[in-house]
Formats: C-alpha cells, structure tokens, sequence
C-alpha cells in the first residue's frame, strides 16, 4: 500500500523555484566546448563550464549536482553567475574570466601602493648604485636594501619576489652591454 501518493498529490508537492534558464548562443557555446577541450583549463574551471552546459540543456539544478557530486549550491552560484554575466559580449569578458573565483576579502595589505612603487624602483637600479658589491639583484639582496632604505620595516625575500614576479619583472636576468677601453690598435 503506498500512502504516499494519498497524502500528498502531486500538485500539493514544493519542488522548489524554477532554475533560470541559460540560454548560449553559438559563440559561448563554442568558447565552452573548447575551454573543456585545452589540457591547461584547471579543473575546476572544466567543473564550472560543465555545470553551465548542462544547464543549457535544460538540467535541473539537482540533476546537475548529483552528475558532478557538488552541492546544489555550488550549481546555483555558476548558474546565477553565468546570467549575471551573459549580455556582456566574450571579446569584453572572456569565458576564462567569468569562471575566476571572485575577490575575497583576506587581510588588509601591509604594503602599500607607494611602497610597492619604491620597491619595483629600487629593483631597477643598478645594485652598485645602492653600493651592494654585486651585479644583479637576489631577492634577499633587494629585501636587505629595502629595509635599509626604509621603504617597509619587514620584507621577507620570498615576498619582495613575489611584487616583482607579479610585475613580470626579472632583475636577475639584467642583461648588460661591456664596452672596453679601445686599443688604438683597432682604431680605423
């Protein structure tokens, strides 16, 4: 005997709000397929686009979930993010971009904008300008200058690396031009 269907017909069971529908054009549609294709697309992007395209084909939010085995409100955050997202054009906002984790709040910087700027600065000179007898930059040598010029008060070197990289800036890989003395023996 099934009581169930007594007690509670059909029309009387919540099953919840109607997902959003994601409708893709061609173009998004394209540009996902060939995100899940790339061997670099870190996994959980791969996660992200998958959970859209089932969407787009009409997949509840529950369904979508239990294929991936992530909880319905990790569907519901890409699913709503997507629509956030989907009258902006790809070539303004690329399918990469709208995948990204969003800012987190964290821990308030310790340094600043200018300092960061007084950092990159000092990396590009030259280290015999600071007086350092070397040729190139280590990040332990641009830490050590930059607490002795009292840019910050503590620099790890691991961290003055970090500002540096970010900056794609490498001033270890400094080339340099050598000009010796002429010999008049090579003059013309």
């Amino acid at each position: 005997m099934h009581l169930i269907p007594l007690l509670f017909p059909a029309k009387l069971i919540v099953r919840g709000p109607k997902p959003l529908a994601v409708d893709l054009t061609d173009e998004q549609s394209h540009a996902l397929h060939a995100l899940l294709r790339r061997h670099s697309t870190p996994q959980q992007v791969v996660l992200r686009a998958q959970i859209i395209l089932a969407a787009a084909q009409g997949r509840s939010n529950a369904e979508i979930a239990q294929t991936y085995a992530v909880a319905k409100d990790t569907v519901r955050l890409w699913r709503g993010r997507w629509m956030a997202f989907q009258e902006i054009p790809l070539d303004e906002l690329s399918v990469e971009e709208r995948f990204r984790d969003a800012p987190r709040a964290g821990r308030t910087a310790r340094i600043t904008a200018e300092q960061v700027c007084a950092i990159i600065a000092m990396a590009c000179e030259a280290p015999e300008q600071s007086g350092r007898p070397i040729t190139h930059w280590t990040s332990r040598e641009i830490a050590d200058e930059v607490i002795r010029r009292g840019i910050v008060e503590r620099i790890s070197p691991r961290h003055a690396a970090r500002i540096l990289r970010e900056r794609d800036l490498k001033p270890h890989l400094v080339r340099s031009w050598l000009n010796s003395a002429c010999d008049e023996r090579f003059r013309t």
